[in-house]
């Protein structure tokens, strides 16, 4: 059992239970619990009484917003990078352990799960959403980038949804979320608990996740699939965003809307997350991990990561001063060298 009050690690029956509980930061990770979740799954791995691993929330709102973005960010303006970036390395290498994971890992959504949230789900061999299900990938909002995995993830979902996830933040329910597999399985709220407590029992995981699934409804985005792909599925960002602008012009108010969106980003967050996605598609997890470490290696040093994080978190004016303001004032050689290699200092993942 676990010693971290934040997060609850424990063997019920034939499951490996974890229980996020943070509730009034809607479980946003911090390192003690990123390290829990790590060592529990290493000493489940092993443990012939586990068969599967169940990973679930307290809290109604959240099943996890994230990663502890505040504490970064003053890590950060205290000069403290090398406590940044050993939160990081931890965390990617968390994503990569759960990616590989021998056992089935099924994560129970029902409420907001975003950054962190998805570096610890989405991963993992399933993943069902209840009625209060909310993804996103919000992070070029606040001058970030995709991480805890999307640059493998988000590439490989069809029809360039993962692109449009990346580059504009926005929010899915469950309906559209199992529409893109970025769910599996889609149970109502009301019988997640029951569900949970089913998971424990020594029967055929199909045949429980079987009893509790339900059709989640039409996706809301089923009539802009089309739109989605012919625009983010555009060969470059400057592409995407022509695309986008003949769509506005020809009458979609869609287009018109995620145009006005990308407006607001961080132009650099916007170019890296389009060129992670451009470069993931062709990598492996552990190769998208060691690309994330590098480009984090960056930012944290950077200016946009501070400024957004003030803006929508501290000061909540929502009103950052992106440097520079623009995606045509951007220099691709800038963009290109948050790619480069670390050297020494390159992400250690095991094989």
């Amino acid at each position: 059992m676990s010693q971290t009050p934040e997060i609850l690690c424990e063997v019920r029956g034939a499951a490996g239970m974890v229980i996020l509980d943070r509730p009034k930061a809607l479980n946003a990770l911090n390192l003690p619990m990123v390290r829990e979740l790590a060592r529990a799954l290493q000493a489940w791995e092993n443990d012939p009484q586990v068969e599967r691993v169940v990973v679930t929330s307290t809290s109604e709102k959240a099943f996890c917003a994230g990663g502890d973005i505040r504490a970064l960010h003053d890590l950060g303006r205290a000069g403290r990078q090398d406590e940044m970036l050993a939160f990081w390395g931890e965390e990617y290498i968390l994503n990569a352990h759960i990616e590989r994971y021998p056992k089935p890992y099924i994560a129970l959504i029902d409420g907001i799960v975003m950054g962190g949230g998805v570096g610890i789900s989405l991963h993992g061999s399933h993943r069902v959403a209840g009625d209060r299900y909310l993804f996103a990938m919000p992070e070029v909002g606040i001058g970030f980038f995709p991480d805890v995995g999307a640059t493998h993830a988000l590439p490989r979902l069809p029809g360039a949804a993962g692109i449009y996830l990346a580059l504009t933040g926005d929010r899915v329910g469950a309906a559209d979320a199992l529409a893109f597999g970025l769910a599996t399985h889609a149970v109502p709220s009301a019988r997640m608990a029951e569900l949970a407590d089913a998971l424990t029992r020594r029967e055929a995981l199909d045949d429980i996740l079987a009893a509790f699934s339900h059709d989640p409804g039409p996706p809301k985005l089923a009539a802009e699939r089309q739109t989605i792909a012919e625009c983010f599925g555009a060969a470059s960002l400057h592409a995407i965003l022509a695309r986008l602008d003949a769509a506005s012009a020809a009458g979609s108010e869609f287009a018109g809307k995620i145009r006005q969106t990308l407006a607001t980003k961080s132009p650099t967050s916007v170019a890296i997350a389009f060129e992670q996605m451009r470069r993931g598609a062709g990598m492996d997890f552990a190769e998208a991990m060691r690309t994330e470490f590098r480009i984090v290696s960056r930012i944290a040093h950077g200016h946009d990561f501070y400024e957004g994080v003030r803006a929508v978190v501290i000061d909540k004016d929502h009103a950052p001063h992106w440097q520079p303001a623009s995606i045509d004032a951007l220099d691709p050689a800038a963009i290109e060298a948050y790619f480069a290699p670390l050297g020494a200092a390159e992400l250690a993942l095991e094989s």
